[in-house]
């Protein structure tokens, strides 16, 4: 738990002190309607009325919980009063601690934080032509120079002459506006008149013309009525005349004429041809059997020529195998001759290594490479 030193507090008021300083200076600075044209007595009159009703009515809030929170702090008195003593004495306790064995003074950066920095610091200005009043160091802005209330009092007079001003232009501008309103009202009536002059022709005229237009009207439906009969009674005489020509023509007749197409006698219009006479369904069946005749045959032909196929490959895989049996029984032949000379000569070389074993028991190494020099030419 952290215990508050006097020295902290100290430091915490005058940072308070200055963080108020710094923020009524803001307003000051950013505030361009108070430092240049004045202040507005009304609306501040306004807010400070409505500040007072939520006062009012903060401050009844406050007081239902006051009683509210005066029963809760007579439970809680005789605790906080006990925590108070025993907070109190271990801080005395520190603080004592603090002032025998660790003073500010002994620490190695007590000049970073010490406490009368800025007493004995030069102020931030001494006048207003201050050589260290540089632009980066934001000492000095607009209105804030030592002639500031000299200024101020000029500035408010001088908002007093603007306000008179104002006062009597507003008196004239009203005085035109009245007259321009007058002007205004006496033209609105003169227009009225003339609309209402106007209206009266208007619906005269309306009426005039939804007359004419009635009896144009009523002319165009007897005229449309008589047109319709007319149309009409020609439809039916349309209708009859196409009836009695389709009864009388070659569609409903079955001509078979008429699909006689212009460009020979083995053509027909697909549009009026009504089928195939009997002689042509006669040449159509002559022509399909004689089809199916010529497809026999060539099926027969096709089966006698599949048949002699078979009886040649029949032939020919039995000379392949004859001719299989006769190379077996040459390479068999072949097989035993080849045997035979093996078997000979491998009975020659077992003499031959005989001799050169008696040959290499009973002579010399040199006789015996003389003798088989000469054995050898």
């Amino acid at each position: 738990m952290e215990v508050a030193q006097p020295k902290d507090l100290e430091e915490d008021l005058g940072l308070a002190k200055r963080r108020y300083a710094e923020l009524r200076r803001q307003k000051r600075i950013f505030n361009a309607r108070n430092r240049i044209i004045g202040g507005d007595t009304e609306a501040w009159d306004v807010q400070v009325c409505d500040q007072k009703i939520k006062e009012a009515t903060e401050k009844a809030r406050q007081e239902t919980f006051a009683a509210e929170m005066r029963q809760n702090d007579k439970i809680t008195c005789i605790s906080e009063n006990r925590e108070r003593r025993d907070r109190k004495n271990l801080c005395k306790a520190i603080n004592d601690f603090q002032q025998s064995f660790q003073k500010p003074e002994t620490r190695r950066e007590f000049d970073l934080s010490d406490p009368l920095a800025l007493k004995k610091d030069l102020p931030a200005r001494q006048s207003d032509n201050d050589a260290r009043n540089t632009i980066s160091g934001m000492q000095k802005f607009m209105g804030e120079d030592l002639n500031f209330y000299q200024r101020k009092k000029f500035q408010e007079e001088q908002n007093r002459e603007w306000s008179l001003q104002q006062q009597r232009e507003w008196k004239i501008a009203r005085a035109n506006q009245k007259c321009a309103e007058d002007l205004y009202l006496k033209t609105r009536l003169q227009f009225d008149e003339t609309a209402k002059h106007l209206q009266n022709l208007e619906s005269t005229t309306r009426k005039a013309v939804c007359a004419a237009v009635k009896e144009f009207n009523r002319k165009q439906a007897l005229e449309s009525a008589e047109k319709k009969i007319q149309e009409k009674k020609q439809d039916q005489e349309d209708n009859l005349a196409e009836i009695s020509h389709l009864l009388r023509g070659d569609l409903l007749s079955e001509n078979p004429q008429q699909a006689a197409s212009s460009f020979g006698p083995h053509r027909v219009v697909p549009d009026r041809w009504k089928g195939m006479s009997r002689e042509q369904l006669e040449l159509i069946r002559l022509v399909q059997k004689q089809q199916v005749q010529e497809k026999l045959r060539l099926q027969e032909e096709e089966r006698q020529r599949d048949m002699h196929w078979d009886r040649q490959r029949v032939q020919w895989a039995r000379a392949a195998l004859l001719c299989d049996r006769q190379q077996q029984c040459q390479r068999h032949d072949l097989r035993r001759a080849l045997d035979c000379s093996n078997f000979s000569l491998a009975k020659e070389q077992l003499s031959q290594k005989k001799y050169m074993k008696e040959i290499c028991t009973n002579h010399p190494t040199e006789d015996y490479f003389a003798q088989f020099n000469t054995r050898s030419r």
